[in-house]
């Protein structure tokens, strides 16, 4: 006998919590909390690295791997502990994740030597890669509606848009009254709370698919990630494209995932579903998140050491002034779903990379003075901008993937993440330095070794110039300073035709955000007998021995938003664009009843 859920029957429950209206809010509330430490972790530790060198004494390689540490492991580790999800249970995962994030957290606050900080950041990565895609994936089965999970996505949007914001000011707090380990002393009592709450309230979950683990696989995807981003971050160092420490993991990294997904589309149960990607929604959306975060992360890194290297900011002064940006993308991760419902994904990706470019060239007009103003409203709409182009991509990739792959689906959106962070800090940093040097040649009375050690950074241009006093001391650090301007402008140029490639990109998206009808129980027995006839068309159309009765048809009509077909036979479930009639409004009616 045929199993087919329709929009208006009672889907299989995924675990405890998801059946009550008011329970699967407390989870989000659970996992925003979670993915709040995660992203918090992720930008806290920028304003202690001053104190930090003080106190251990790090060369500079292990300072290098003490920041990098944590970002290397968790983007290597998304893919593997994702799909690990998938098979094990998401929540299984994420408490585990939770567990080992405090021990690390733990660690590293009480680290007396560079050697045991950057094991404690290398455990957290791996804690941070079992916590996020699970979230995700398990925000993802907790609401099947999809205009409720537009809603819950734009508040997990604007949670991780807050803690990463948030990082630089409280870990400049901090750092000013205490000690640099008090950044990491946070996250154990939020830890201790959550670890209970979590087991308590969330609920479990597994994908659909009952083979084995594909163990190589998600080695291979590991490694290959792993190598891509240690190349990408050595690029943004500014070390030589074709030195062998830079070229030599990329390419390793890449021929592993090439490999990778070779194997994936060979194996009977793969990791990750490579069809997926021959949806133009899902790539398209994926590719949006990547040049996204390209344009923002080399951006917030640039625009930080202009505020505290030109301007004058303090590390708290800075973290304060970049607030504005945090709570412009509260705001468009408050209002994403309604937004979303009216404008539909294109536009809504389309026109958020518009309003972020034409923030970035607002930003232009940054100059050697400190003009508050300006930067309040280019920060704040950059924020909104970004978080609604975030937000729309996220929503869309997620909505394209089917639940038992949710797991894959969000590994694969926080691996773009992190691949976009990377690249962007390695791109647009290049960009500043090729700007940036050229003003620094040919000083009067500046030694070239002096010039040329001042080219690395303007933080060591300044240093170079107290060495050098007087005249030349003066030219070299008024040069740097201009020079770092004028870097900061093509820079800027650069991001913003990003953004608006970004924007021609988003138009291969759908028009529309199409979710299912809500039927009354009575109506969902005559929609049955029509879905058991579906198939005729050329996308209904399943492999040799799977039917109505497989795998294959629940997942289509559980689980994917479709255009109804107009030719070919009949669609598999009734969709509607979400802003017309039809459709129930947002939150009207619980899923599944």
């Amino acid at each position: 006998m045929a199993r087919t859920i329709t929009a208006g029957t009672r889907p299989r429950p995924l675990g405890r919590g998801t059946d009550s209206g008011a329970n699967r809010w407390v989870v989000l509330l659970v996992l925003c909390v979670s993915l709040l430490l995660v992203a918090l972790d992720a930008t806290v530790l920028h304003v202690a690295v001053p104190s930090l060198t003080e106190d251990l004494h790090p060369s500079s390689t292990a300072l290098l791997w003490i920041v990098d540490a944590y970002p290397l492991i968790c983007a290597s580790l998304l893919i593997l502990f994702g799909t690990l999800g998938d098979r094990v249970g998401r929540r299984r995962v994420l408490l585990i994740g939770y567990g080992l994030f405090g021990v690390a957290s733990a660690v590293a606050a009480l680290a007396t030597v560079p050697e045991v900080l950057i094991g404690a950041r290398a455990l957290l990565g791996v804690g941070g890669a079992m916590i996020m895609p699970a979230t995700l994936s398990i925000l993802r089965g907790v609401f099947p509606d999809r205009r409720e999970r537009a809603t819950a996505i734009g508040i997990w949007t604007a949670t991780a848009a807050i803690g990463a914001a948030t990082g630089p000011v409280l870990g400049g707090f901090l750092v000013e009254n205490y000690w640099w380990g008090s950044v990491f002393l946070i996250n154990i009592p939020l830890m201790a709370l959550i670890l209970p709450l979590g087991r308590l309230l969330l609920p479990e979950s597994r994908g659909g698919s009952d083979g084995p683990w594909d163990v190589l696989g998600a080695l291979m995807a590991a490694a290959g990630v792993l190598g891509v981003v240690l190349g990408v971050k050595r690029l943004g160092a500014g070390d030589p494209p074709l030195e062998p420490a830079t070229i030599g993991p990329l390419l390793l990294g890449a021929a592993l995932l090439i490999l990778f997904v070779r194997r994936q589309k060979r194996r009977t149960h793969p990791l990750i579903d490579m069809r997926l990607f021959a949806r133009a929604a899902f790539t398209t959306s994926v590719g949006c998140v990547v040049l996204a975060m390209l344009a923002l992360v080399g951006l917030q890194l640039i625009a930080v050491q202009y505020l505290q290297l030109v301007i004058g900011l303090s590390p708290l002064e800075t973290g304060l002034r970049l607030l504005p940006l945090t709570f412009a993308a509260m705001a468009a991760g408050a209002t994403g779903s309604y937004t979303l419902r009216r404008l539909g994904p294109r536009r809504m990706v389309g026109w958020g990379f518009v309003l972020t470019a034409a923030a970035v060239l607002l930003l232009v007009l940054m100059g050697q003075h400190d003009r508050p103003l300006l930067l309040t409203v280019g920060f704040v709409l950059l924020g909104f901008g970004l978080q609604t182009t975030l937000f729309s991509a996220y929503e869309s990739m997620l909505s394209e993937a089917p639940p038992e792959s949710a797991g894959g689906a969000a590994a694969i959106g926080e691996t773009s993440y992190q691949l976009g962070a990377g690249m962007g800090t390695a791109l647009l940093g290049s960009v500043m330095n090729a700007a940036y040097a050229p003003g620094l040649s040919g000083l009067p009375g500046v030694p070239e070794t002096a010039a040329r050690a001042a080219t690395n950074s303007l933080g060591e241009a300044y240093q170079v110039a107290g060495r050098l006093g007087g005249t030349a001391g003066d030219a070299l650090h008024s040069a740097a300073r201009h020079a770092f301007v004028n870097g900061l402008h093509v820079t800027l140029f650069v991001s913003a035709g990003l953004l608006l490639l970004g924007a021609l990109m988003a138009l291969r998206l759908p028009r529309v955000m199409e979710c299912a009808v809500t039927q009354d129980p009575e109506d969902a027995g005559s929609a049955v007998p029509a879905q058991a006839t579906a198939g005729t068309g050329p996308e209904a159309r399943e492999p040799a021995g799977s039917g109505p009765s497989g795998e294959g048809h629940e997942r289509r009509t559980a689980g994917e938003d479709r255009k109804p077909r107009t030719g070919g036979g009949t669609a598999d479930a009734v969709r509607v664009p979400a802003s017309r009639g039809r459709a129930e409004p947002a939150g009207s009616r619980t899923p599944g009843r």
